[in-house]
């Protein structure tokens, strides 16, 4: 499926919402604004939107505790998803969620996950379901590379494979889970020849090249929707900051980080559109500086509204 001019403006607009979110809230977590933690996938922004664009509006996706870029490719609401990192009733889990709980099931974001894999195994209930009912709908489910040596990886992918569901697996892998590094943790050189073990079809692709993971999740995702069963994607790729807002980042180095820097998907992806589609550099600016002012709003959306009720704090807890 090709892009048009105007989906190609669209994605990189989508990538600086995501940049533009993701720095914004870093800095509301250090006003105190923005309480627990989060973690950023800044640098990440590609795999994301690459991936979501080549679904339809109608397909689902789970998405992880690394998940605001996902959120915001899948059109989550900006003023709600800021409203929820900031603990007010005007969020999509009413406050109660913050950074790693985000859903917005009619936008076919089934949610992000707190633990580890979580997503993983549920794929292959929503796979399930699809199949089950005839939607022709397809699950995308994203996970890291820490997620990947699980046990529930193994056992989700081995039952999406013998029941040919409609699912594709998409692990970011961005060189570390937690500080540990994944040169160290698998004894392979691509994450995704694990497919083969599995009987579905494993591809790697650069992470930072929004083009390359868009045609690489199409084909997964044409596949899944004609009744060919699942594949596995892989996205190499790299997250500028720390784990979580906890990480002291002591594991890697500072030449490490700025090396993967001058890799930016988003300066990357630009340059591309220079070519591509002659988007002149200040168009470029002009969608950066649109995506901050959105967020700005965002924010001024979330500081207006209201927090939850006290006397509510236990809807959803008891049943």
């Amino acid at each position: 499926m090709t892009l048009t001019p105007e989906r190609q403006r669209d994605l990189l607009r989508q990538m600086w919402l995501i940049r533009a979110f993701e720095e914004k809230a870093e800095n509301l977590y250090a006003q105190g604004k923005i309480h627990g933690t989060m973690h950023l996938s800044i640098g990440m922004e590609a795999s994301a939107v690459g991936a979501v664009a080549a679904l339809q509006p109608d397909d689902y996706i789970l998405s992880t505790h690394r998940g605001h870029g996902h959120c915001i490719a899948k059109g989550a609401d900006l003023d709600r998803m800021m409203a929820e990192f900031m603990g007010k009733e005007t969020g999509y889990c009413r406050g109660r969620g913050g950074s790693m709980h985000i859903a917005d099931v009619a936008g076919g974001n089934l949610g992000a996950n707190g633990v580890v894999a979580g997503g993983i195994p549920i794929a292959v209930g929503v796979g399930l379901s699809q199949k089950m009912q005839g939607t022709g709908r397809v699950c995308l489910c994203f996970f890291g590379d820490g997620a990947a040596n699980s046990g529930p990886f193994h056992e989700a992918l081995n039952m999406a494979a013998i029941w040919t569901l409609p699912v594709v697996f998409v692990c970011e892998n961005n060189q570390y889970a937690m500080s540990y590094p994944a040169s160290k943790a698998f004894a392979i050189p691509r994450i995704s020849d694990r497919a083969a073990g599995y009987g579905m079809p494993g591809e790697t692709v650069d992470g930072n090249d929004l083009n390359a993971v868009y045609a690489a999740v199409s084909r997964a995702v044409e596949r899944a929707r004609a009744g060919e069963g699942p594949s596995l994607v892989e996205n190499v790729t790299y997250r500028w900051r720390g784990h979580s807002k906890s990480d002291a980042n002591r594991y890697r180095s500072r030449e490490e980080i700025e090396a993967w820097k001058e890799k930016d998907p988003i300066a990357r992806f630009e340059r591309w559109l220079a070519q591509a589609i002659s988007l002149s550099e200040p168009d470029a600016r002009a969608v950066e500086q649109a995506a901050y002012a959105a967020i700005e709003a965002a924010v001024a959306f979330a500081d207006a509204s209201p927090e939850p009720d006290l006397a509510a704090i236990e809807e959803g807890v008891y049943a």
